[in-house]
């Protein structure tokens, strides 16, 4: 699989200077901590989740989390587990309709994790981990134990994915001792921690607080700072980081605004001001300034619980011809003392020392998603994966 796969070969050749490379299920973690991109979430209640996989990824979704926690009614938690396994029966049945997306399930307790992996049988080779809901090193420990004990039953990899949202986490007094205490248990599982993920909805959750559609996460200063905390414990460039993936974009439908819209006009040509019309009318344009702010804020990847979220999100993922060009200047081989220089954009200075973490994490994204011709844009790369 790779991202933008699902266009045809010459619009490829059209947007991409140097276009995404292919990755597997099998692929290191630190190729598929960054392959993630939007990931999208599934109730593991549809009653054709196979078909929703299959479809999914045809359009270029690339990893799918399957949930029996929050997005279910605790009720409804048995018939979803049988309906997970009749599911993964289903897409192993159907390897010729194509490879499925990096697929993820989300728990509740530990031991949903052993008895999934039981049950799947050898339909677990589709499975590529677990979220793990709520996580502290007090409810950590037992579901990577757990994770662990199922990978050695298995005989097959997988992944933890753990998501911060507890109310230990949003409290000012009990912040740094619950960091502290999430990093203490990830290190020590590092090798099974693909990414952390941000339970924005939880963290509002904890003061009755709702983001309007024409704010974004980081609007809301009481979950700013905790975004900022979490990415200053687990996102350093210097070897002992995590990727921390960005929150989920909770709106698909238009509502009524107080504020003006966020896109601008130039970028858009005239050709596609109808695109830039239907952004503002489906509430993207919200959606587009937070993604530009996650990866302001050293995350990477975003939670998705719509398909129209997920264009934007990869979109905006591709390397610009410009950091390209900026990135392979400053990690050039003859600049490995040090130095600034003009970049070749002649608009910016390049610093190799203080540029070079960025100019390495730029460089991974590029191997994943691409790096944009010169003349080619956001605009232009959201266009060509729009429905027709």
């Amino acid at each position: 699989m790779r991202h933008f796969g699902h266009l045809a070969t010459d619009v490829r050749s059209e947007l991409f200077h140097r276009e995404p490379q292919e990755f597997t299920a099998d692929s290191s973690a630190r190729t598929l901590s960054v392959a993630l991109g939007a990931t999208l979430y599934s109730p593991a209640t549809r009653p054709r989740l196979a078909d929703d996989v299959l479809k999914q990824a045809a359009h270029g979704v690339v990893s799918m989390v399957l949930c029996l926690e929050d997005s279910i009614d605790d009720r409804e938690v048995v018939d979803a587990e049988a309906n997970l396994v009749r599911q993964f029966a289903d897409l192993d049945r159907r390897k010729s309709a194509g490879d499925p997306p990096l697929l993820f399930v989300r728990v509740r307790t530990p031991a949903q994790i052993v008895d999934l992996v039981r049950r799947l049988g050898d339909t677990v080779r589709l499975l590529s981990g677990f979220v793990l809901p709520k996580f502290t090193e007090e409810s950590g420990v037992p579901f990577l134990e757990a994770l662990a004990a199922a990978e050695i039953a298995c005989g097959h990899r997988l992944f933890a994915m753990p998501v911060l949202e507890s109310p230990q986490l949003m409290h000012l007094e009990s912040r740094v001792e619950t960091l502290s205490g999430i990093y203490r248990t990830v290190d020590k599982y590092r090798d099974r921690v693909l990414a952390l993920r941000l339970g924005v909805t939880d963290f509002c959750s904890s003061y009755a607080l709702r983001r309007a559609p024409a704010m974004t996460a980081y609007d809301v200063q009481i979950v700013a700072s905790v975004i900022a905390d979490v990415v200053n414990v687990f996102g350093r460039a210097d070897g002992t980081g995590f990727t921390v993936t960005g929150p989920v974009w909770e709106y698909f439908r238009h509502h009524e605004r107080m504020f003006k819209p966020q896109l601008r006009r130039s970028p858009f040509t005239p050709e596609a001001e109808d695109l830039r019309t239907a952004l503002i009318e489906h509430d993207m344009d919200g959606l587009l300034r937070e993604i530009e702010l996650d990866r302001a804020n050293g995350l990477q990847g975003k939670t998705c619980i719509h398909p129209t979220h997920v264009f934007p999100v990869h979109a905006l993922n591709v390397v610009t011809h410009e950091e390209f060009c900026d990135a392979a200047d400053i990690l050039h081989e003859d600049r490995t003392g040090g130095g600034v220089l003009r970049s070749a954009y002649t608009n910016k200075m390049n610093e190799v020392k203080p540029h070079r973490a960025w100019a390495e994490r730029t460089m991974r994204r590029a191997e994943i998603f691409g790096v944009a011709r010169a003349d080619i844009g956001f605009v232009e790369l959201l266009a060509a994966c729009l429905p027709s």
